[in-house]
């Protein structure tokens, strides 16, 4: 497994960042029994800096917590098979690795949600990557069979690895 992690802003945590990547992103894929060693890019930008790609992608001017960018085309969330044809398009040459997609978080949102759900941003930070990890597993929110779907999956995780509100 390969973390890519760039953070192009100035601000810490008083956590690992890439301990908690590392972790959300194994918990995420064990549960969801993804069959290949795989690559995940994470970027860490601000508030201005995550409205720009919003743009950008989804054309929508505005800011957000995290974007997510799957590499892969599921026929249904979680089934990781890939077409030989197909195989290029997924799977590092040098690594062998199933390229998963890209995460973009912003730290401002990271920090503001933490004080407004009350709960540490190491939470908040953790929620984020596995949401964002479960889109790029297949998943979606945009109906609300599928957001309880996505909600049970994110709190397992968390629990499993005791990233609690608390």
């Amino acid at each position: 497994m390969h973390f890519f992690i760039e953070n192009e802003t100035e601000i810490t945590f008083d956590f690992d960042i890439e301990k908690i990547v590392e972790s959300v992103v194994l918990e995420v894929l064990d549960s969801e029994g993804c069959p290949y060693e795989s690559q995940v890019n994470v970027l860490l930008t601000d508030n201005e800096g995550i409205r720009m790609f919003n743009k950008e992608y989804r054309n929508m001017d505005k800011e957000t917590d995290v974007l997510s960018f799957p590499n892969l085309d599921f026929d249904e969330p979680g089934f990781y098979e890939v077409d030989e044809e197909a195989e290029a398009d997924y799977f590092d040459p040098e690594s062998g690795e199933l390229i998963l997609g890209d995460i973009i978080i912003s730290v401002d949102k990271v920090k503001e949600q933490s004080e407004s759900y009350g709960h540490s941003t190491k939470r908040e930070f953790a929620f984020l990557v596995a949401h964002s990890m479960l889109h790029l597993a297949g998943y979606d929110h945009m109906e609300p069979d599928e957001a309880k779907v996505m909600e049970s999956k994110q709190e397992a995780v968390l629990q499993k690895l005791n990233i609690t509100r608390d």
